[in-house]
Order: C-alpha cells, then sequence, then structure tokens
C-alpha cells in the first residue's frame, strides 16, 4: 500500500510538472486593456493582465520569460514579465505602434509604427530603440523577420506593397506591390518563401523570399488577415475576417486545401511549439478558436477579453 501511495504520489507530481511546463497562450484584448491567459492543456483561461490601454501587437524575446506588447495609444511597447503577470516597464516607440516581431533567437524585436511610416528595432536587452527604418511604402502594420533575422518584411496596409529591409544596411532595398490592403505576413521554417494576407483583395501572396518576387496569387476568403505557418512548414493558415474562417494552404502546391469555421472577424494566431493546435483570435466574438490541425476542426472556443487582437504562444 504505501508502495502504491508513494507511486501515485509520484505519478501526480510528474504530470504536474508536465502542466506546468506546457506552453500559455497570451491574448491581447485590445478593447479591455487585458491579456487573456490560456493554458494550452486545458484550453482555459487560467489568468489576465492588465496591460495599458490598447494592446495589440506581441512577440517574446531573451529567455522566454518577457512578453513585450505594443500599446497603440500610448505609443509604448509595454514589458511584461509573464511569471509575474504584469508590467515591469515601458519602451518609448512613436505614434500608433502595431505589430511587434522578434528574430529566432530573440536578440532583436520589430515594431511596425503607423503613423511614422517606420519600423522600429529594439534591443530586448537593454530596452532601448537601437536604429528605425522609414518604409517606401505607408501605414506600415506586421514587421516580421525571415527565419535567418538578415531579412525583414514589412506590410505596407496604405500603399498596397510590401517593404523589405536588409537589417544590415538598416534599410527598405525594394518596395514589392501586392494586393490591396497587406496585412498578416509568415514566413516557411527555411526562409524560402512567404505568405502575405491582402485584405481588400482578398487574396494571399505567395513570394520568393530570397528573390522578393512574387510566385503567385492565391484566392482567399473574405478580408484575408492574419498568417500563420506549421512548424513543419507544410501548411499556411490564413484567417479570413469577412467570412469568419481559417484558409488552409498547402505549401508543396500552393493551393487552398481546406477552410475551416472558426468566430466573428477571426485576426491574427498562434501555432503550439508542436504544431498540434491553432488559436485564431475572434475580435467580433470575444473569443479564441482552438483548431486541431491534424484533424483540420474546430475543437472548441475560449471566451476571452473585448475585441481581441492576437495570440501569442510560449
Amino acid at each position: 500500500m504505501r508502495l502504491a501511495g508513494w507511486l501515485n504520489a509520484a505519478l501526480w507530481c510528474m504530470a504536474a510538472s508536465v502542466a506546468q511546463a506546457a506552453p500559455f497562450a497570451y491574448v491581447t484584448n485590445e478593447k479591455s486593456g487585458t491579456i487573456s491567459v490560456i493554458d494550452t492543456v486545458s484550453d482555459t483561461v487560467v489568468g489576465e493582465i492588465k496591460a495599458g490601454k490598447k494592446p495589440r501587437g506581441a512577440a517574446f524575446a531573451g529567455d522566454g520569460k518577457t512578453l513585450f506588447v505594443s500599446d497603440q495609444p500610448n505609443n509604448n511597447l509595454m514589458v511584461v514579465d509573464v511569471q509575474e503577470r504584469k508590467v515591469v516597464g515601458t519602451i518609448a516607440l512613436g505614434d500608433s505602434p502595431e505589430g511587434v516581431y522578434a528574430t529566432s533567437d530573440g536578440t532583436l524585436l520589430a515594431a511596425a509604427i503607423e503613423e511614422h511610416n517606420a519600423v522600429a528595432f529594439v534591443d530586448p536587452a537593454s530596452l532601448s530603440v537601437k536604429f528605425t527604418v522609414k518604409m517606401q511604402g505607408k501605414n506600415p502594420e506586421h514587421p516580421v523577420f525571415r527565419p535567418d533575422g538578415k531579412i525583414l518584411y514589412a506590410s505596407a496596409e496604405e500603399g498596397d506593397a510590401v517593404d523589405v529591409i536588409d537589417i544590415e544596411k538598416r534599410q527598405s532595398v525594394k518596395l514589392v506591390k501586392v494586393g490591396a490592403r497587406p496585412r498578416g505576413i509568415g514566413f516557411l521554417p527555411d526562409g524560402s518563401k512567404a505568405y502575405i494576407a491582402c485584405e481588400n483583395s482578398n487574396q494571399v501572396a505567395v513570394f520568393d523570399s530570397r528573390k522578393h518576387e512574387i510566385i503567385k496569387m492565391l484566392k482567399a476568403g473574405v478580408r484575408a488577415n492574419g498568417v500563420a505557418i506549421h512548424p513543419s512548414g507544410k501548411f499556411a493558415y490564413v484567417s479570413n475576417g469577412g467570412d469568419g474562417s481559417v484558409s488552409v494552404v498547402d505549401t508543396a502546391s500552393d493551393e487552398i486545401v481546406d477552410t475551416i469555421a472558426v468566430g466573428k472577424r477571426p485576426w491574427n494566431m498562434a501555432l503550439t511549439p508542436d504544431g498540434s493546435k491553432l488559436y485564431v483570435a475572434n475580435g467580433r466574438s470575444n473569443s479564441v478558436s482552438v483548431i486541431d490541425t491534424r484533424t483540420k476542426q474546430k475543437l472548441h472556443d475560449v471566451p476571452v477579453g473585448e475585441l481581441p487582437w492576437g495570440v501569442f504562444i510560449r
């Protein structure tokens, strides 16, 4: 009996340890001014973080214990300690910051500064802006690093174009016209291709991200918006804000092979590190849809704060 009891206790401790180590999904709720914390094992909200007036884009950097979140009305980048679940500092950026992204090694952040038509590059170690690059396009929203960290693509919403930024040169070296109102961007893990959602033309632009040229334009759902790439590189996911759906793109054929219904006005998304689940922020439903990527079926909707903008998983 004693041995059985010891074994049961040991197994319980192991299970608890696994649960604690499981990734959490952080959802920026722009109208609530909060970040909802979802346990990706149970798919339940386990916490809430007060985060400025209008939290939108976010990215993990450094040791992964810090989430950097744009606060649009306050023109800054909030520094969020995810273990303490509180804002511990801010970094001044410029007028109307939006999307925030990090290099794969977490040593450099990029934040789109809409009103300045620029991207600010932030050192997460010193909590300071290292340099700023002026865009050729207008109104940048999503500044996404190619996996090697040498190139960054920034979608210019009002310019119907994508800026190609050379990080070493610290300048925009090319402007590529795409569909109307480009928004979300995702690179394949090997950096060979990028997928860019074009909201007002209901398209996805497939890019050769070495030559910085369009390979193909795909017809997506209504108001194509966010983009997420499966860790395997086999699939790209595109949220369709007008349809309340997510398109699944086979990256080998560059064809849409499935469409999954989610909530109202799906926006930005994130996958678990193993790629087993996709989390979709539904702005008008105040929820996050959880999709099983193997079966391509929605599992359930998780209620969060008001007007969720995006999901960020660590």
